[in-house]
């Protein structure tokens, strides 16, 4: 069956839009689906959702989750049928998170010097370095990089691969990157290749990848997926640290942080740190 791609567009005040933001995390019908969250009017306390449904079963339930949430308008249009992924990446302006500047072919000629500069071209794999996730994860790794070094990193959900080729552009000796999705991984290669950046990049699932064994135990972990699996992988991340490494948890909202917390601190692990972008967090966490 074919599907028109559409885009399914919700506002409300925050408290709604954050509620219902995670009730599409929980949904097992939606917890996959391609969503943002943002301030659109802060005088007004007006957030919007943007989804963008990939079968007809997702966007049946994610009308249904936005239209069955009192304080939320709803509205529904057809995408041109163009490539609007492409369009839209193609007018993002370059990203500058303390010492790295993140930047698309058409900035190329904007980056500056003294800083480290990342060309990544996205195309349909996550991580433009413009989301509150991706940004907040190369901030708090800017402010660890002040006071130490990472000599080996893995990158969980790589999506393009900028959080693994920060790492590999600011001296880290072994860096790992790992997606579910292998169009993520070719593209996290491709950007690899661009940036001159020694990076490996595998496909698979979690950490229990020969490569990803081989290379361990890491000094940092970087994981910018969601809660559930981020809770489903603490124990996993646990093992694939050294002693004193630290791990930055990332792609979940404020409203998620407790229970994210609580299941890395059941197995040790303390707060370092937690840096706040929009409705989203980022956790720094040590490894005792």
């Amino acid at each position: 069956m074919t599907h028109d791609p559409l885009q399914i567009t919700a506002r409300g005040p925050r408290a709604i839009a954050e509620a219902a933001a995670e009730a599409i995390d929980a949904n097992p019908a939606t917890e996959q689906a391609t969503y943002s969250i943002l301030e659109e009017d802060e005088d007004r306390d007006l957030w919007r959702i943007d989804a963008f449904p990939t079968t007809p079963e997702e966007t049946e339930a994610l009308q249904g989750l936005l239209r069955g949430l009192a304080g939320l308008k709803v509205h529904v249009e057809v995408l041109a049928d163009a490539d609007w992924l492409a369009m839209a990446l193609s007018g993002l302006p370059p990203v500058r998170a303390g010492r790295f500047f993140i930047y698309g072919a058409h900035d190329r000629g904007l980056a500056p010097s003294g800083k480290v500069n990342l060309r990544i071209e996205a195309g349909a794999a996550f991580g433009t370095g413009h989301h509150g996730t991706t940004v907040g994860c190369l901030l708090a790794f800017d402010q660890l990089l002040k006071s130490r070094r990472f000599g080996k990193v893995l990158d969980v959900g790589c999506g393009t691969g900028v959080l693994a080729l920060a790492a590999a552009r600011t001296g880290s000796r072994t860096v790992v990157g790992v997606d579910i999705d292998p169009v993520s991984v070719r593209i996290a290669r491709e950007n690899a290749i661009l940036n001159r950046a020694p990076a490996r990049f595998v496909h698979a699932s979690g950490l229990d990848h020969a490569a990803v064994r081989a290379a361990g135990p890491y000094d940092l972990v970087f994981a910018n997926i969601l809660a559930p699996p981020l809770v489903a992988l603490a124990q996993d991340i646990k093992h694939g640290l050294r002693p004193g490494g630290v791990a930055i948890l990332s792609g979940l909202l404020r409203v998620q942080e407790r229970r994210v917390l609580a299941a890395y601190r059941s197995r040790g692990f303390g707060l370092a740190g937690r840096l706040r972008r929009d409705a989203w967090s980022a956790l720094v966490l040590r490894r005792p």
